[in-house]
């Protein structure tokens, strides 16, 4: 059996645009009712608000560059591959088995884990650690993070080869304190501001998840959106963890409700973290104690 078959069917069935947009870190888009909004990733023009996509249809379209589609088309256009490489790519990301040929991928892209009585995939550690991260570089402190706070995370500017250099790095670890990825922070403006691993699921991960089960004996969290957030809240004393975005998943929201009881959200104080903020307080509202503290318009938790 050709393990290269693809089902295209099955794919843009259990793949929605959200997933692939998580998936390359591309959380500059604004919500408008049922439309995300913003500068277009594929060709990075630009206008601010040529990028439209649709959620209800799980469809794209850039007005300045022309490209259009479904979840497949928009990875080919990211990937500058054929529609068929596209399709196995996101088969392979989100393990999605063919509707009629199941045996068709013999092997996931990771372990499986049980998770509420379904397996699902999970991110796997890896067998390396990046060196000569320079822990004391002046973006740190020009973002208040201290020396001891950049030791602590691990994080710093990377100037050695591959698709990290020249960012500041992020070590992701997952709720075993094992390592599972980099992201990389630009600090020249360039985009994607933040970048990921292909691959790496964000959304089966809590930033910094491993040290806030330990840091609060009454089981206390903080939940904010970004790195740098949960980093400030950090190190002002507080448990903290990152979604790494302003939306949760239902591994994430497992992962908050098994090791937390008490939980306060602090997302960001635009239209998206109040929207997502509301969708939060409900969700979890129904499984333990949440609270959630507002912060003015453009606010940030690491600005405060």
């Amino acid at each position: 059996m050709d393990r290269q078959w693809v089902d295209f069917r099955a794919v843009k069935e259990a793949v929605n645009i959200s997933m692939v947009l998580d998936h390359y870190g591309i959380n500059w888009l604004r919500k408008r009712g049922d439309e995300l909004r913003g500068r277009c990733p594929i060709h990075n023009g630009e206008g601010t608000d040529t990028f439209h996509v649709s959620l209800s249809k799980n469809a794209f379209q850039c007005f300045s560059c022309k490209a259009r589609g479904n979840v497949i088309d928009l990875v080919a256009a990211m990937e500058h591959s054929a529609v068929r490489d596209a399709a196995l790519k996101l088969q392979e990301w989100f393990s999605v088995s063919p509707v009629g040929n199941a045996a068709a991928i013999s092997k996931p892209p990771a372990p499986l884990r049980k998770s509420g009585g379904e397996q699902v995939v999970k991110n796997k550690p890896l067998g390396f650690e990046l060196k000569g991260i320079d822990m004391e570089h002046p973006y740190l402190a020009e973002r208040g993070i201290s020396k001891e706070t950049a030791r602590k995370f691990g994080l710093g500017y990377f100037s050695g080869r591959g698709s990290m250099s020249g960012r500041i790095v992020i070590p992701i670890h997952n709720e075993r304190g094992e390592l599972v990825a980099y992201a990389g922070r630009s600090i020249n403006g360039s985009e994607p501001r933040y970048k990921f691993p292909s691959g790496f699921r964000k959304s089966l991960e809590l930033f910094n998840l491993h040290r806030a089960v330990l840091n609060d004996d009454n089981r206390r969290v903080v939940v904010v959106e970004g790195f740098f957030d949960c980093i400030q809240v950090s190190q002002a004393g507080f448990a903290s963890v990152a979604l790494m975005g302003c939306s949760m998943s239902s591994q994430q929201e497992e992962l908050l409700v098994t090791n937390f009881k008490r939980i306060c959200l602090l997302l960001d104080g635009d239209e998206a973290g109040r929207q997502a903020t509301d969708e939060l307080l409900v969700r979890l509202g129904k499984k333990t104690w949440v609270r959630a503290t507002m912060l003015a318009d453009g606010e940030q938790p690491d600005q405060l």
